[in-house]
């Protein structure tokens, strides 16, 4: 029988993966697609680090072989070329079986973006934004509209046609007994960050964009809009070889950009997943089309079994377990010490948009405005990550490990998402069921003070 099972090939599933064989277990790796890497080898190049001086073990190892590759310093580069990424995780994989179906093991490790593992097991969880009150954390549940972002509009856009019906891609507000939008600040309504593909794109002979399928310039009325009020602003934050090869990693910069904020993600996790990847990536494709960058286009030497189309949907958050010790904004914002510490973030809390509706703006005037709904980013010094969060309650599980979709809050894990965070905890997590199996115990009684990180 197998020792461990990791769900999922994401960078912190290969974490969890190497660091189980290192430990000694047999190991298998069920990778749940045809690529290995998640994000990481999936469009998402350009990683945000945080504080690199916490970055240890798997992590600092990937990065330095990144370094290696490419003849750079540590932490020198923006990150390595998508396929390269790839290549240096698959690399990884010696002694590990990589499979297609789950096997029976004494220990999982549920390494997925989604948490499906854990979910299927029956531990409780929880999806999107909670009330400020659940865990008395400031920056929880539905935000003000007024704070200034580099995500959201900065002048006022009326979100109706002219004849009166909502412009595309703004989601209808829940409304009062008068019709005002109602606002519910500090409220938790399940919502998730945005979804979205992160594509590379390169000025060095490209892929030109082609007009998709279903393509109608009346669907970005609202970004001409804000183009005309705004002339010259910022869509796509393209910045020539900000990866090695004159390659681009590009994120949703701008309050209209990648991101899909029609809310239509949350129905990904319970719903047609297939069907929301597809509403995404059609989606990509027209927006980059209407937008065409000057001289950018896709690069035919990525993704290119899908067309130069990144193979990963960003899902930035899913569903979260509630283990034995839910990490919060509070463990954040002022670090607490703990017995079980097995890695570091670091990163600022980083909830990316939730959705585009509208409110009246200014505030108590009848001007309606469009707004995007939760961006938020708060700073946060280096904070200790508690074992006890990447396990069940003992109630719940005693043989499953969950490094991706850990025992957080919504406020918490947007902070604890960032990629070089993900590989510390999927390490982490693989030594840990590493133990378990050798030992024949349930894994909270793992011995932290004896795993080799």
């Amino acid at each position: 029988m197998t020792d461990v099972a990791v769900y999922g090939g994401t960078a912190a599933g290969v974490a969890a993966a190497v660091a189980a064989r290192a430990a000694g277990a047999r190991v298998a790796l069920v990778p749940l697609g045809a690529h290995i890497g998640g994000m990481v080898s999936g469009g998402l190049s350009w990683t945000d680090v945080g504080d690199a001086r916490v970055l240890g073990g798997f992590a600092r190892r990937f990065y330095q072989a990144v370094a290696d590759h490419y003849g750079a310093r540590l932490f020198e580069l923006r990150g390595p070329e998508p396929h390269v990424a790839e290549a240096l995780l698959t690399g990884m994989l010696e002694g590990i079986d990589v499979v297609d179906e789950l096997p029976d093991a004494a220990v999982y490790v549920d390494a997925s973006y989604e948490g499906d593992l854990l979910a299927q097991r029956g531990v409780p969880f929880a999806v999107g934004r909670e009330s400020r009150d659940l865990y008395s954390e400031r920056w929880a549940g539905r935000q003000p509209v007024y704070r200034p972002s580099k995500h959201n509009f900065d002048v006022l856009l009326s979100p109706f046609h002219p004849d009166g019906p909502l412009l595309p891609h703004i989601r209808e507000p829940e409304v009062d007994a008068q019709g005002w939008p109602v606002e519910a600040l500090g409220e938790g309504d399940g919502g998730l960050q945005a979804y979205g593909f992160r594509v590379c794109l390169t000025q060095r002979d490209p892929i030109p964009f082609v007009e998709p399928e279903g393509y109608d310039p009346a669907e970005f009325a609202l970004l001409d809009r804000y183009l005309e009020a705004k002339p010259g602003a910022e869509v796509m934050g393209l910045v020539p070889d900000l990866l090695p090869k004159g390659k681009c990693d590009v994120n949703s910069i701008g309050p209209f950009s990648l991101n899909v904020l029609d809310g239509s993600n949350r129905f990904y996790l319970d719903g047609n997943r297939a069907k929301v990847r597809e509403h995404h990536l059609e989606y990509t494709k027209r927006f980059l089309f209407h937008v065409s960058p000057e001289g950018w286009g896709l690069c035919r030497d990525e993704f290119t079994d899908t067309g130069g189309w990144a193979h990963q949907l960003y899902v930035r958050d899913a569903r979260r377990m509630v283990g034995e010790y839910v990490l919060t904004e509070h463990d954040l914002v002022e670090p607490r010490p703990h017995d079980d510490v097995v890695a570091f973030g670091s990163y600022n809390i980083d909830i990316r948009e939730v959705e585009r509706t509208w409110r009246y703006l200014p505030e108590f005037t009848r001007t309606p405005a469009v707004f995007n709904d939760g961006y938020l980013s708060v700073g946060v010094p280096p904070y200790p990550i508690p074992y006890r969060s990447l396990i069940p309650k003992r109630e719940d599980a005693t043989d499953l490990l969950v490094p991706i979709c850990l025992s957080a809050s919504h406020v918490a894990f947007a902070s604890v998402r960032m990629e070089p965070t993900l590989m510390l905890l999927g390490e982490a997590a693989g030594a840990a069921a590493a133990q378990a199996a050798r030992r024949e115990i349930a894994v909270q009684y793992v011995d932290v003070q004896e795993l080799a990180l």
